[in-house]
């Protein structure tokens, strides 16, 4: 697929994506019964490297803190790593190598064509254990016990159905793994500046979502570089 078509159609597909969901290698798990938009791909034009440099500046401190926040993961040779809501597969690259050849992450996202450009970067950095995954609204469409660590980083609050999602991730970690929730953060009161409008709650109100769900808060951890966004580590009990 050439760059230009890429570029087009995440555009195009952006408006609904970006609505719940932010923010892939060598093959795609694709659910049954999938709700996929069709997209126009009649206006394709441009370079998928313009796409990219919205997402991946410094500017976003997903982004200029990213070798900060793989660390605070504390990945391990050969550990299975979900990242759900890959977006463009920044850390799914990164966490491919921490894992190692030994090791497999699931980058999930619900736009297909989301996975098609990380499947693209997979390939033109000689990446093979990523595997994208079409998730859906209300599943991450993974394997039961599939995941030592699931990472959703700046989309839980874009789920629309966070208990069903939240529900699938639980049950796609094995007993004592570990999920990671990486967000903006948001006081009670709070003004909200104008790009995070669309964020309803903050660490506290994620923390009792996730423990409702059966999840065991672990900490909060301080993360260097993360001023405006939590990571917070949770575990599924033994």
């Amino acid at each position: 697929m050439g760059n230009s078509l890429v570029l087009a159609k995440v555009i195009i597909a952006i408006g609904s994506a970006l609505m719940f969901v932010s923010g892939c290698n060598q093959s795609a798990i694709n659910p049954e019964d999938q709700d996929s938009a069709i997209l126009d791909e009649s206006n394709a034009d441009g370079n998928v490297d313009v796409w990219l440099e919205q997402l991946e500046v410094g500017s976003r401190e997903l982004f200029s803190a990213r070798e900060a926040v793989v660390a605070a993961l504390n990945l391990k040779t050969g550990d299975v790593v979900a990242d759900i809501g890959s977006g463009t597969g920044l850390y799914s690259l990164m966490f491919a190598e921490e894992v190692g050849p030994s090791g497999r992450v699931y980058a999930e996202d619900i736009e297909p064509l989301f996975l098609d450009l990380v499947n693209q970067r997979a390939d033109d950095a000689g990446v093979d254990n990523i595997t994208a995954v079409l998730g859906r609204e209300n599943n991450i469409s993974l394997p039961m016990g599939v995941a030592d660590v699931v990472f959703i980083a700046d989309t839980y609050h874009y789920f629309r159905d966070r208990q069903a999602v939240m529900k699938s991730v639980y049950n796609s970690l094995r007993p004592g793994g570990a999920l990671v929730i990486v967000d903006y953060d948001l006081e009670e009161g709070e003004s909200r500046a104008a790009d995070k409008a669309h964020v309803r709650f903050g660490k506290a109100g994620v923390v009792s979502e996730i423990e409702y769900i059966g999840f065991e808060f672990v900490k909060d951890v301080k993360v260097r570089g993360l001023d405006e966004n939590y990571f917070v580590l949770f575990q599924k009990p033994e």
